[in-house]
C-alpha cells in the first residue's frame, strides 16, 4: 500500500487519519512539533497495525523545518521508505485572538502553518506523484472557509481555494486534489485554542472518526470538496447563497 505523510499527526483528526490508514495497512511519515508523542504513537500503530510509520519532528512555522518535511515529500523512495502517495495537509490551530490589538506575530505564525506550508508541501508532493502518474493530496480546511469568522476562516478559505485550483491543474495526471470541509469536530483542537464550546448545542457536532472515515472515502473517488455531514453540506450551501452582508453579520456576532 501506499505511503501517507500526516502533518498535525499527534492530536485531533490528524491522529484518527494515522490510525484509520494504518489499519488500512499503509506505511506513514507522521509530522508534528511533538517528538516524544509522535514516538509514543509510532510504537503503538507498528505494534497494533504492522506497519512501517517514520517520524519527522517539525515544527511548520520554521522554514527549514517545512524544507524537510518537502524533501520528504519529493523523494521517489530509497530502501525501506517508499514514496509518499497520500499527503494530509492537517496541522493548523485556531488564534482565538481579535486581530485588532491581537498579536500580529501569532497571526504570522498561522498564516505560516495553515497557509505557506500547505502550499509548499502541495507542491513538493505534487512533483513527485504526477512524475509516478498517481497520488492524492488532502487538504484540511473547514466550514468556516464559507463565513468571515477572522484570520483562521481567511487562512481555511485560501486553502478551499488553493486546493480546487489544484485539482484543475491535476485533471488527468493521476493524481487528485481533495479539500475537507467539516464543521464542530469533537477533537483537542478548541481546548487547545482555549475556545469555550460548551454552549454549542450537540447537533453541531460530528466524530472525528466519521469525518475521517468520510474524508478518506472522498479522496479514493476523486472528489474535490469533501464536506462530512448532511447538516453541513446544509450548512455551507446556505452560507453561499446568503448575501455577504447576511454572513458578515454573522462573524461580528461571533
Amino acid at each position: 500500500m501506499a505511503t501517507a505523510l500526516i502533518t498535525g499527526a499527534s492530536a485531533g483528526l490528524g491522529l484518527e487519519f494515522a490510525w484509520q490508514l494504518a489499519t488500512a495497512r499503509h506505511d506513514l511519515v507522521l509530522v508534528a512539533r511533538d517528538e516524544d508523542r509522535l514516538q509514543d504513537l509510532a510504537g503503538q500503530l507498528r505494534a497494533a497495525a504492522g506497519v512501517r510509520v517514520q517520524v519527522l519532528p517539525a515544527d511548520l512555522s520554521v522554514p527549514d523545518d517545512v524544507a524537510r518535511v518537502a524533501r520528504r515529500l519529493a523523494s521517489p523512495g530509497a530502501g525501506d521508505e517508499g514514496p509518499v502517495g497520500l499527503l494530509v495537509n492537517n496541522a493548523g490551530f485556531a488564534t482565538h485572538q481579535r486581530f485588532v490589538g491581537g498579536d500580529v506575530d501569532l497571526e504570522v505564525n498561522a498564516l505560516d502553518v495553515m497557509v505557506e506550508a500547505v502550499l509548499v508541501l502541495s507542491h513538493a508532493a505534487a512533483g513527485q506523484m504526477t512524475a509516478r502518474g498517481r497520488g492524492a493530496i488532502l487538504n484540511v480546511a473547514s466550514v468556516a472557509a464559507l463565513t468571515a469568522g477572522g484570520t483562521y476562516a481567511a487562512a481555511k478559505a485560501w486553502v478551499r481555494s488553493f486546493t480546487e485550483g489544484l485539482a484543475v491543474e491535476l485533471k488527468d495526471s493521476g493524481v487528485t486534489a481533495t479539500v475537507l470541509c467539516p464543521g464542530f469536530t469533537h477533537t483537542e483542537f478548541h481546548d487547545r485554542a482555549g475556545v469555550d464550546v460548551s454552549g454549542m448545542p450537540g447537533i453541531a457536532w460530528l466524530n472525528a472518526d466519521r469525518v475521517v472515515t468520510a474524508a478518506l472515502a472522498d479522496v479514493r473517488r476523486g472528489v474535490v470538496i469533501s464536506t462530512p455531514s448532511a447538516r453541513y453540506r446544509l450548512a455551507s450551501a446556505a452560507l453561499r447563497v446568503l448575501p455577504r452582508t447576511a454572513v458578515r453579520a454573522v462573524g461580528s456576532y461571533r
